[in-house]
């Protein structure tokens, strides 16, 4: 108990002992650093962290995408399968190239992007309804991607459709931005 007791003495010094620390040359006080020091060096340590990665992220938003980058020379033509497996009438979603291929009551086909125009929300097909409601702003589109309910003011962007030998291929690559449907945008498979 004595020694537990001289221990706890020996650890609380009294402010005649700290005075004289303090009255000593720098190189023999022990380094203190104030509470206050201590918090401001890492309060500018923090906010130097911050402004060097809101940086680096502006730089990187702003600097352009390389030509020869992997994204861009990646194969865009995405095979959707046989002529046959799409039912006229019908709205078929690819995921992997985020279109739908639609298949018209005539047999015609187009590739719609399922990006809304108004701020690029994806729009599912609602079949019960017969059109693509975006679930963000109600923007409404019809099985041709025309705007039937704004905020949308243009017609939903289709990509190129390749039929080849009865099969169907679309270029994701290849964005076409569109005001309203053209019967000249539909793609119709060679007659056997």
């Amino acid at each position: 108990m004595a020694v537990l007791t001289t221990v706890l003495r020996k650890i609380q010094m009294k402010p005649s002992k700290i005075k004289t620390l303090k009255g000593k040359k720098p190189d023999e006080a022990p380094a203190e650093v104030s509470r206050r020091s201590f918090l401001s060096i890492l309060w500018s340590a923090l906010g130097l962290a911050a402004l060097m990665e809101f940086l680096w992220m502006t730089f990187s938003f702003l600097r352009p995408a390389k030509p020869g980058s992997a994204e861009n020379q990646a194969n865009t033509v995405i095979h959707a399968g046989a002529v046959a497996s799409f039912v006229p009438g019908t709205v078929t979603a690819f995921q992997s190239g985020e279109f739908y291929i639609v298949r018209l009551d005539d047999g015609g086909l187009l590739a719609l992007s399922c990006k809304c125009t108004h701020l690029g929300c994806t729009v599912p097909w609602i079949e019960k309804e017969k059109k693509f409601l975006c679930p963000c702003h109600a923007s409404a589109f019809d099985i041709t991607g025309n705007v039937i309910n704004s905020p949308a003011t243009r017609s939903l962007d289709i990509f190129p459709v390749i039929i080849e030998n009865n099969i169907v291929r679309v270029d994701t690559g290849k964005r076409i931005k569109r005001g309203n449907f053209d019967p000249k945008q539909v793609i119709y498979p060679p007659k056997v």
